[in-house]
């Protein structure tokens, strides 16, 4: 406890760099998937090859991939950003896609009926409807990105894993035990305040 006082300031700063390293990395993710998720969500083709494309980085261990990008990107945050947002677009893509395709047809027809346009179609029917299934992608995303983070620090990253990776060379199980419990709190909040999120948009559409 008396190490965890001396440092405050250094475990609030860890605390920092792993939220600013997630937030950034889901941003970018759903902006792409988001682009990408109305594109495929009437072609099922084409859904089909991004779902096997997405799911196929999904399946690359962290550590590997991290790795594989630093002769490109170098160490710290890029290579850690660019590995995130592979790990969110099959979450992030699938739940946009889906949450899409099952607007039901018969509301679409009615709001072709009322004149609306391609891109009115989209913004004021189909993405509200949408959205209980996008939070709950969202949700999802966020928390394994705030998990696979402390990975990230093995690469000058930064984040809570540089208290784990730290404790774990040390021998200091005090930094490890900071390092996780500030991780597994930090995703148990998002997962709290995302799921009440969705709920209240399924409720609204009750």
């Amino acid at each position: 406890m008396t190490w965890v006082i001396r440092h405050a300031d250094d475990i609030a700063l860890a605390a920092w760099e792993h939220v600013v390293l997630v937030l950034v990395s889901v941003a970018i993710a759903f902006a792409i998937s988001l682009t990408v998720g109305v594109w495929i969500s009437r072609r099922p083709r084409a859904y089909a090859v991004v779902m096997a494309g997405t799911a196929l980085l999904y399946t690359i261990p962290s550590l590997a991939l991290f790795a594989l990008l630093i002769p490109v990107v170098g160490l710290g945050r890029p290579p850690a950003i660019i590995g995130l947002v592979a790990y969110s677009l099959l979450i992030l893509i699938r739940n946009i896609a889906t949450g899409l395709r099952e607007v039901p047809a018969d509301v679409l027809e009615a709001a072709r009926g009322m004149g609306l346009g391609r891109w009115q179609l989209l913004t004021r029917v189909e993405l509200p409807l949408a959205m209980p299934v996008i939070v709950a992608g969202l949700r999802i995303a966020t928390v394994t990105v705030i998990g696979i983070a402390t990975i990230a620090a093995y690469i000058n990253a930064g984040g809570l894993g540089a208290l784990i990776f730290s404790g774990i060379q040390q021998q200091f199980a005090t930094k490890i035990v900071v390092g996780g419990v500030g991780t597994a709190a930090m995703a148990i909040g998002v997962d709290v305040a995302l799921t009440r999120v969705e709920r209240r948009l399924r409720a609204s559409r009750a």
